[in-house]
C-alpha cells in the first residue's frame, strides 16, 4: 500500500509595516483628534457670533425667553437696531475717543516697550541689575487690577490725570510687562553680529537701534500692536473708574447704557457690539501675517 500524501499549506507572506507607515498611522490618528478639537473650538466662537448677529437683526417683538425663540431666524431682517444703537451710544463721538486711546496706547507701547526690551534683553546676560529689572517688570503681570483700582482713582484725581491722557498712560504701564517679555524674547533671534558691525562703523547705540534693530522687530511690533489694541479697545473697567461721567466716553463704556436695573435691551446691545467689532477686526486682518511669527519667536524664549 502506498503511503498517504499530505499537502503542505501554502504560507501567506506576512507584510510588516515600515517605520514610516507606522508613523503615518499615528500622525493620522493624531490629526483626527486635532481636527475634532478645532471643530469644537470653532463652535465655541461661531455659536455666540451667530446669536449676536441673529438677535441684532431681530425686532424687539420677536425676542422670547426660550432658547428656540432666541436662536430662530427673524421673520424680517431689520437694521433699525443699528441706527438706534448708534444714537443711544453717541457712536461717532465714542468711537473717536476709543480710537484716540487705542492708537495712542499702541504707538507708546511700540516705542517705549521696544526700547525697554532692547536695553534689558541685550544687557541682562552681562549685568544682574538688568536681569532683576526684567523679573521685576514681568512680575507685575500677576498683580490684579482690583488691587490697583482704588489707589489709581485717588492718584489720578490728585495728579489731574482723570482724563483720556491718564487712561492712555495707565494702558502704557499696564501692558509694559507683557510687551517687554515679548520684545526681550524676540531679541534672542536677532544676531549680535549686525550690532557689532554697526559699532565698528562708528554708529551709536541709539542709531543702531533705530536703523537696524527696530525695523527687524516688525513681526513683534504687529503682535504687540494687536494684543495692546484688543486689551484697550474692549476694556471697560479702566475708563469706568477714571473718566466715567465725563464727555470722554469710550465705546465699551457707552454700551453700558443698554444695561439697566430692570433688564438689558439685547437687540440694541448686540447691534452695538457688532459695530464695535468691525474696526478691531479690520486691524487684526491687516496685522495677522506678522502675528504668528512674532508670538512664536517672542513668547517661547522670553
Amino acid at each position: 500500500m502506498s503511503s498517504p500524501k499530505y499537502s503542505v499549506p501554502e504560507q501567506v507572506p506576512v507584510k510588516y509595516k515600515t517605520a514610516d507607515e507606522i508613523k503615518n498611522d499615528k500622525d493620522g490618528k493624531k490629526n483626527i483628534g486635532i481636527t475634532i478639537l478645532l471643530i469644537l473650538g470653532s463652535l465655541t466662537i461661531l455659536f455666540p457670533l451667530y446669536m449676536t448677529i441673529i438677535i441684532a437683526l431681530k425686532s424687539p417683538s420677536e425676542m422670547t425667553n426660550d432658547i428656540a425663540g432666541a436662536l430662530s431666524f427673524p421673520s424680517k431682517f431689520s437694521f433699525d437696531n443699528f441706527a438706534e444703537a448708534m444714537r443711544v451710544t453717541n457712536f461717532w463721538h465714542s468711537l473717536a475717543n476709543s480710537l484716540i486711546i487705542t492708537v495712542s496706547s499702541i504707538v507708546l507701547a511700540i516705542l517705549l516697550h521696544s526700547m525697554a526690551g532692547y536695553a534689558i534683553g541685550r544687557s541682562m546676560a552681562r549685568r544682574k541689575s538688568f536681569k532683576l529689572a526684567y523679573f521685576y517688570i514681568v512680575s507685575c503681570m500677576f498683580v490684579p487690577f482690583a488691587i490697583l483700582m482704588m489707589p489709581l482713582v485717588k492718584e489720578t484725581a490728585i495728579l489731574g490725570l482723570d482724563n483720556m491722557f491718564g487712561v492712555i498712560l495707565l494702558y502704557t504701564v499696564f501692558y509694559m510687562p507683557m510687551n517687554v517679555m515679548l520684545y526681550t524674547g524676540y531679541l534672542k533671534n536677532v544676531p549680535m553680529a549686525m550690532e557689532e558691525a554697526a559699532d565698528i562703523d562708528g554708529a551709536s547705540a541709539w542709531r543702531t537701534y533705530w536703523t537696524i534693530i527696530f525695523p527687524m522687530m516688525k513681526p513683534m511690533h504687529a503682535t504687540v500692536a494687536v494684543l495692546t489694541a484688543l486689551g484697550t479697545w474692549n476694556d471697560v473697567m479702566t475708563p469706568l473708574v477714571i473718566i466715567s461721567g465725563s464727555e470722554q466716553t469710550t465705546l465699551p463704556l457707552a454700551q453700558l447704557n443698554f444695561q439697566t436695573q430692570f433688564g438689558t435691551n439685547y437687540n440694541l446691545a448686540f447691534a452695538s457690539y457688532l459695530l464695535a467689532l468691525i474696526p478691531i477686526l479690520i486691524f487684526y486682518i491687516i496685522c495677522q501675517k506678522q502675528i504668528i511669527g512674532g508670538v512664536s519667536n517672542g513668547a517661547v524664549k522670553g
